[in-house]
Parts: structure tokens; sequence; C-alpha cells
């Protein structure tokens, strides 16, 4: 399981430095200096146009060379190319809130999918192609010791069956509930372990229901970012 960041939106300013910056390399077939990205975003402080550069080295829109001048340029995350993939959200993952019907190997990507987040193929395990992956939006902090906080996005393989330990999204049709555990095989059932020492963990029976939706490969933690 991997871990990468994504901004919750980017504010007007930061996307205003983008669009100059992309303008400008192909324009000039070179990047714009501090100075001059300044000027066109009326930034009077090069410290100022330093700070937004920063945050957007941070949330991977560019990337920066600070030993030599124009040192900037946009990354890999800005370029819709075959070396992307675009993973469908399909909603939250929260009680009460029906996990989707899921099949491997078959892609739920729409033309006009809007809810979605682009992710580089080469940060996928090695044997995953990605065609049939999809995201879910985590509510609550029952896996906050595994990195995953509230409003991250978890990116899953469908499967039906997990090995031990492995994070998981799971469906309980008698509770009405949906939730994202560690998964674990017993004798006499099953435990859902949750990654918060003050929560206890979920057993279910075997006798009773419980439909795997998906495992984790991929968690996009949530970053806010200052207009």
């Amino acid at each position: 399981m991997m871990m990468v960041r994504k901004s919750k939106g980017l504010g007007e300013r930061h996307q205003k430095i983008l669009g100059f910056i992309e303008e400008y390399q192909n324009k000039y077939k070179h990047p714009p200096s501090i100075r001059e990205i300044g000027e066109y975003c009326d930034i009077s402080s090069t410290s100022v146009v330093n700070y937004y550069l920063d945050q957007l080295e941070k949330s991977g829109h560019i990337e920066r060379d600070r030993k030599i001048s124009r040192g900037l340029r946009l990354s890999h995350v800005n370029a819709y190319s075959s070396d992307m993939l675009r993973v469908p959200i399909l909603g939250p993952i929260a009680a009460g809130i029906p996990l989707p019907e899921l099949q491997p190997g078959v892609s739920y990507m729409t033309d006009n999918e809007v809810n979605a987040v682009d992710i580089a193929r080469n940060m996928l395990p090695s044997k995953e192609k990605g065609n049939d992956l999809y995201a879910l939006e985590v509510k609550g902090d029952s896996m906050i010791d595994a990195m995953i906080n509230d409003g991250d996005i978890v990116v899953l393989k469908p499967a039906i069956e997990a090995r031990n330990g492995e994070m998981v999204a799971v469906w309980m049709p008698r509770e009405n509930q949906a939730t994202l555990k560690y998964f674990f095989k017993e004798k006499d059932g099953y435990r859902l372990q949750p990654a918060n020492p003050t929560m206890k963990p979920i057993l279910i029976k075997k006798t009773e229901p419980l439909e795997i939706k998906g495992k984790v490969i991929m968690v996009i933690r949530k970053v806010e970012m200052l207009s």
C-alpha cells in the first residue's frame, strides 16, 4: 500500500500561477522567473511568490531546482497522457451507505467523469495495471494509526476475498454498515481491526453475511492549501 498527497482544491492564486507557468513555457520554451510570476499575479514580494511555489511543489504540481535560474517546471501531475490513470471516486465509505457492486477487471470510469483522481501509473504496484481501480472518500478516524484520516481518499482494487492483515472495504448487510478495516479470518468468524487504540474490533460470526468489496492499494492524503 502506497501513500501520496492530493490538494483539496487549489486556491485561486495557485491556479493563476500554474496557468501562467504553462502559458509562458509554451510561448518562450523556458519557464518564467520569480519576478515575472509576481508581476503577472500582482504579487510585489518575491518571498510571497516563493511561498506559493513551495506549496505547488509540495502538492506535486511543479518541480524546482533552486541551484539554477528559472529552475522550475510543471510536473507530470499536470499532463494527461498514457502515463496517467484517472480513477473514479465512487462515493464515501461510511456507515449506512452501501458500497457499490464491483467486479474485478471491469472499468468504472466514464468519459465525462468529474469526481475522479489522477494517479501516475508508475506509482501503482508493479503488477497492477489499474484499469479496474476505484476510490472512496474516508469518513471517520478508525484508521488514524495507519495514517488514514477523515477526508482522505483510498484507492482500491475490487476483490471478494482477502488475506489476514490486508486493509479492505467491507459491507455488512445485517448492520447496514460499510467500513474500512484490517481483515483477519479467525476460528469462529472474522475480525475487522481498526487502527485506532480507542476503538474495539468488529467481530463477525461465520454465519453472518460479510461482503469484501476491495483491497486498499494506495492512500491519497488530504492536504489543505492556503489561497
